[in-house]
């Protein structure tokens, strides 16, 4: 491939990978991970007074350079050992994380040593491939978060073990019972009826009427078990002995690891059901006035557990929440028959032959057994895993559309205004410079009685500042700003400027108009007009300005108020990070804000390196990063290959100095840092420092220097060489991986000032208006993803509503070979061909057919 498609081509596939990111293996097994809560891995310890060098390895790491695609990178027993040891579980972590997730065993083996060595996901995304089987962000956040809830689980199991042993309850049956429960559910299940506070349960009482004897001895030797001799104070009859008896065998049973195991596959082979209705409470309340309708769907719903849908299922747990809708799971009674016939004939058979009567009590402890605990056991399980898998489901569609709105191409080179309409308190407009830097605000009332002479003020003003470019907000009066521009420029009001005009999401921009960050950045403006500010940048520099906002206020999730708080703000914190990182921040011009989502750096990092860039000046080098506050050798590591040293942006050189900041611990005095201050071109490539010396044997080898990085002449030197060697070839020469060197030949063949963005779409500026009146069922159009759900695509058409492309019409063959497998291949920022199916002008609803997605 490499000698066929050159670097161009190669360059394009390496970043888009981690955007339209195929389904793995790891989403069909999705809805076996376990349902366990997070588990925060240890923050990074600053040593500042480590080595920086790149160059040798580390001796406490794992040398990875020669590892292959396929293989691992080391020997696994040692490190598998040793997280066995320190969890204290009986089952081995790294086969239990492999089975989980679907993944390489190796490769998951390998994923633990680098998160656990601090390693941030995009760092091991981009510069561990070989370790991680080139597996993208998801993938890897997916084994990040099951590893973190089985440590959590092994916490919480220790925690339950010494509970208990205070208690002094635990045995050493009960104990290794509890080491090997594989999650949440399971070791709540064992721990349950020892918890304090909860009442003894019946298992509980009999034993401590001294009857576990006798119900070892009705397995072991039942025909020397007379239940007559058991009789005593608080045992008057032999129907309670019996009694008794039956429900220590039921405990019995119903904590048996392989009695569970063989009950869950009687349920897979049969048809288990969700079932959903009115509640009793919710009728009685109806009568008072209490409207359910938007629960109408599943007041009366059954559906497979297999078959249902997750916004189904949240929209079903919102339901019981709010009292509305009484669930439950139907289990067919054939697996009832089938257990009590397994149990009565193999795994809970006596020994030797039971008299009747006690066959008759083995049988009704079977039967007590599955009723009372196994059942309700199975239901809150299966209601579990629905949930979990919903959730997951729910936060990953979150992640999706926040990674595509993140990465929306920026329009640059432009001057742009922005516009917050409104009706009473006026239209706020802001024009921007293509840098961003605001050149004029003012409030117009376009929907008074004025309108003709604010008409002729806004053309001054777009005349003035030669502006082309409108962005409108979609809040109140949006359509009706949007006609008046559309008839504005009909009329050639702005002649002989070429205006154009776009509807862009105004979500979040109230908020963070008064937001701390909105009040530093713009002291002096009205809040009403950073938000016209706001939404003009989110066009010019999407990425950029919606950092500064709330994930959760972009307004492009579903059900985000019904999912894990934590889970969700972990998995959005991350995607931010990962497109910030990817992308790349000019630390010379970036913002505060936008340089804490880098990979390895937070908000004092950010604040120190923004301090030393307003005491020292610009930086010239990355280099000039390890004399920041703060930034340990760690830090430099995850953060550097994700910082760019721009030439327009980049301060002056000057003699090499030895600069010197203090150490990390005391008594070590000063740490004496060499740093050079002159400008090295690789600084504003993808390329890390720890392959810059790879770099240059490389440009040694094609005949190249790094000053022309980006140039014709270097990208065509460098496509010859691939034409004459393979990439595997010319690795073993320069003495590294493959993955390393093609990242080293994106590096240098990308053009100056590369924006991995730029091959994605913009906002869509247009000169008329259709309107929802024009619509008729069969008509052709183009528009764009707005949003997408767990049950379909939104797409603005451009006539003032979205339309519905239901999910059962994105179907494969109208997709892109790259996006057939994902689970709901759109995402917003997509441009689409689609065909209206129907119009309901009296709701307002649309719906779509696709056609096509457009490349």
């Amino acid at each position: 491939m490499a000698n066929k498609s050159g670097p161009s081509n190669r360059v394009k596939e390496e970043r888009v990978s981690f955007i339209v990111s195929e389904a793995t293996e790891t989403d069909k097994c999705s809805s076996e991970g376990s349902s366990l809560s997070g588990f925060k891995l240890k923050k990074e310890e600053q040593v500042e007074d480590e080595d920086f060098t790149f160059d040798e390895p580390c001796p406490k790491k794992q040398k990875t350079s020669r590892a292959c695609l396929g293989h691992p990178t080391f020997s696994p027993s040692s490190a598998a050992q040793t997280l066995r040891n320190e969890l204290n579980m009986n089952w081995d972590l790294i086969e239990l994380l492999s089975n989980l997730t679907c993944v390489e065993r190796w490769v998951c083996e390998n994923i633990i040593m680098l998160l656990r060595e601090d390693n941030t996901v995009p760092f091991v995304v981009r510069y561990r491939k070989d370790m991680i089987n080139h597996m993208d962000a998801d993938s890897v956040r997916d084994v990040q978060l099951v590893y973190q809830e089985l440590c959590s689980l092994a916490k919480k199991t220790q925690s339950v073990i010494q509970t208990l042993k205070k208690d002094g309850v635990l045995t050493t049956d009960l104990e290794q019972t509890l080491r090997s429960c594989r999650s949440v559910d399971e070791l709540d299940h064992v721990y349950a009826p020892y918890k304090k506070g909860s009442k003894l349960t019946k298992a509980r009482r009999a034993k401590a009427l001294g009857l576990e004897v006798a119900a070892s001895a009705l397995m072991e030797t039942p025909q020397t078990l007379d239940l007559r001799k058991w009789l005593k104070p608080g045992l008057s009859s032999v129907e309670e002995v019996a009694t008794g008896v039956e429900h220590i065998l039921a405990d019995m049973i119903a904590k048996d690891p392989e009695t569970l195991t063989h009950v869950k596959t009687l349920c897979e082979n049969c048809p288990v059901t969700i079932q959903s209705s009115v509640s009793k409470a919710a009728l009685k309340e109806k009568v008072q006035g209490k409207d359910i309708d938007k629960f109408q769907l599943y007041c009366d719903f059954t559906c497979n557990i297999h078959r249902i849908q997750p916004h189904q299922t949240l929209a079903i747990n919102r339901g019981e929440s709010l009292k509305i809708l009484t669930v439950k799971v139907n289990i067919p009674d054939r697996v009832k028959s089938d257990f009590s016939r397994w149990c009565l004939n193999s795994r809970w058979r006596p020994k030797t032959m039971p008299r009747e009567e006690h066959h008759l009590i083995l049988k009704n402890a079977v039967d007590d057994s599955y009723k009372r605990l196994i059942q309700p056991f199975l239901s809150r399980s299966y209601r579990t895993k629905l949930t979990s898998a919903a959730e997951k489901e729910s936060i990953a569609m979150f992640v999706r559309n926040l990674r595509q709105r993140l990465l929306a191409g920026p329009v640059r080179g432009s001057i742009i205004m922005g516009v917050d309409p409104g009706y009473k308190h006026g239209c706020k407009l802001a024009i921007l410079s293509p840098t961003s830097q605001i050149l004029h605000t003012d409030i117009f009332y376009l929907h008074a009685s004025s309108q003709q002479r604010e008409a002729e003020k806004l053309r001054y003003l777009m005349s003035k500042y030669s502006c082309t470019k409108v962005v409108i907000g979609n809040g109140t009066a949006c359509r009706e700003t949007e006609s008046l521009f559309a008839d504005l420029i009909s009329r050639g009001n702005f002649h002989p400027l070429d205006v154009s005009y776009c509807i862009t999401n105004e979500a979040g921009a109230s908020i963070y108009s008064v937001s701390p960050e909105a009040v530093k950045e713009m002291p002096d403006l009205d809040p009403n007009l950073r938000s016209a500010v706001s939404i003009a940048r989110r066009v010019q520099d999407p990425l950029a300005e919606l950092v500064k906002i709330d994930p959760k206020h972009i307004g492009i999730g579903t059900y985000q108020h019904d999912v894990s708080t934590s889970a969700l703000k972990a998995a959005l914190d991350g995607v931010v990070q990962e497109c910030v990182s990817f992308v790349g921040v000019d630390i010379n011009m970036c913002s505060e804000t936008l340089m804490r989502h880098v990979a390895g750096l937070n908000v004092g990092r950010a604040r120190s390196i923004a301090e030393w860039r307003e005491q020292n000046g610009p930086f010239i080098n990355r280099e000039q990063l390890k004399l920041v506050k703060g930034m340990g050798p760690k830090t430099y590591q995850q953060c550097a290959g994700f910082i760019r040293i721009n030439p327009q942006t980049r301060g002056v050189s000057i003699q090499p100095v030895l600069l010197s900041k203090a150490a990390a611990k005391k008594g070590k005095g000063k740490a004496v840092i060499s740093v050079s201050t002159s400008f090295n071109p690789l600084d504003q490539t993808c390329i890390h420092p720890e392959s810059y010396h790879v770099a240059q044997r490389f440009l040694s080898i094609v005949g190249g220097s790094t000053d022309p990085i980006g140039s014709s002449q270097l990208r065509q030197r460098v496509e010859n060489k691939l034409r004459s060697s393979s990439m595997e070839e010319l690795a073993k020469t320069v003495d590294t991986s493959t993955e390393t060197l093609q990242l080293i030949t994106d590096g240098l063949t990308q053009p100056p000032g590369f924006d991995i963005r730029q091959n994605f779409g913009q906002a869509d500026f247009k000169q008329g208006i259709v309107s929802m009146s024009d619509l008729q069922v069969g008509t052709v159009l183009t528009g764009r993803v707005d949003n997408t759900a767990l049950f379909g695509a939104f797409v603005d058409i451009g006539v003032g509503r979205s339309g519905l492309i239901h999910k059962s019409n994105i179907t494969p063959d109208k997709l892109p070979v790259n996006q057939r497998r994902r689970s709901l291949a759109l995402g917003p920022g997509e441009r689409v061909e689609v065909r209206v199916l129907n119009v309901d002008h009296q709701r307002g609803r649309i719906g779509l057919d696709l056609i096509r997605v457009l490349q």
